[in-house]
């Protein structure tokens, strides 16, 4: 099986999608991982999702004490520091680069933070394997449809991962660099769906920027099938894109507070935001084409492109994938959030701890 016996490192692996990565990985479903390796700078977060660990099979009570002899193990570090990156990533066979900034107004206020993790991280992990000859076989750059024509700093240095990763492939040609790239997240941190709960849960006003603003929305799972998905078939290069559903940020709103007497107030766009997402560019619908049930971007670099190309004149779009494209209506955005277990429930928490159960 895919992942059978493999050491992988996941960086930023304490965030909602690294969680959930890590519960579907040591569930076995693709085999049964030699280890998985958590690489993040939070002591606390690695604590509490250590601790989440400790009746299951994966460790044991002692496992606080015994961090590097069991499947699950947790390093302090950061991706902007390649000693960091270097201790982490010579024990990997696979790498997934979860680590980021994602915040859009937090990037544009601080953008140099942003190109740090977002742009300096990716450099750290392709020049560790490069100059130290590690035999890692596969890296994953965890995207967005943000670095699609961005307008946001958040955007912007995603994409410049995106080439960093794409151009690796000729650097260190033994080590496959794939990327996946996917919209919003419907439960992680700092994401609207857990806003809207909050707002909701101490009587509103729910806040909404722009009405008929729409955004793709995935769940966790969902945004992990599709790392899966690029590590089973993604050639060096790819860009794994699902295709996703979007609704407007008010039907959104409006599914969660359903007949709750929540008043909904629209504050204006925020800085960097867009009022639609494309997940795949008009320039990037050229050379897209159908892996499976996914979108694949192929690669621009010559030295990456199959000759003869075996995707040639089996293009999937012609033109940009965006969120206006295929919007669902109230009745559809309400389902969405059902099929998710997602709906507003008074005393069940905050949905992103769901999610991340489920």
């Amino acid at each position: 099986m895919l992942l059978e016996g493999k050491r992988i490192l996941i960086t930023g692996g304490t965030g909602s999608m690294g969680k959930t990565l890590v519960r579907r990985i040591l569930s076995g479903e693709l085999g049964t991982p030699r280890r998985v390796i958590v690489l993040s700078r939070d002591e606390a977060k690695q604590h509490e999702m250590r601790i989440s660990y400790l009746h299951q099979k994966v460790a044991t009570d002692e496992v606080i004490y015994s961090n590097f002899t069991r499947a699950l193990s947790f390093r302090i570090g950061d991706v902007r520091d390649y000693g960091d990156v270097c201790s982490a990533a010579k024990e990997a066979d696979i790498i997934i680069n979860a680590a980021a900034l994602k915040q859009v107004p937090a990037c544009e206020y601080f953008p140099g933070q942003a190109i740090l993790t977002n742009c300096q991280g990716a450099l750290n992990i392709v020049r560790a394997i490069r100059e130290n000859d590690y035999p890692v076989e596969t890296v994953v750059g965890v995207s967005t449809d943000k670095a699609a024509k961005p307008v946001n700093v958040m955007g912007m240095t995603k994409a410049l991962q995106e080439r960093i990763f794409t151009s690796a492939n000729v650097l260190c040609p033994a080590t496959r660099f794939i990327c996946v790239r996917y919209g919003n997240v419907l439960a992680s941190r700092g994401s609207v769906i857990p806003l809207f709960h909050d707002q909701i849960a101490h009587g509103g006003p729910i806040t909404v920027t722009v009405p008929e603003m729409t955004r793709f929305l995935l769940s966790l799972n969902q945004a992990v099938d599709t790392v899966f998905a690029a590590l089973r078939g993604a050639n060096p290069g790819e860009t794994y894109v699902p295709r996703a559903p979007s609704a407007t940020v008010m039907n959104l709103a409006m599914a969660l507070v359903g007949d709750l007497p929540i008043p909904i107030v629209i504050t204006g766009i925020r800085p960097g935001e867009k009022l639609d997402e494309i997940m795949v560019s008009d320039e990037e619908a050229i050379h897209t084409v159908m892996r499976g049930d996914y979108l694949a971007i192929l690669p621009i670099l010559p030295e990456l492109q199959a000759s003869p190309a075996p995707d040639l004149g089996k293009r999937a779009l012609h033109k940009e994938f965006s969120s206006a494209d295929q919007v669902l209506d109230l009745a559809g955005t309400r389902s969405l959030l059902a099929q998710h277990r997602l709906m507003f429930h008074p005393g069940r928490g905050l949905a992103v701890e769901d999610e991340l159960l489920a």
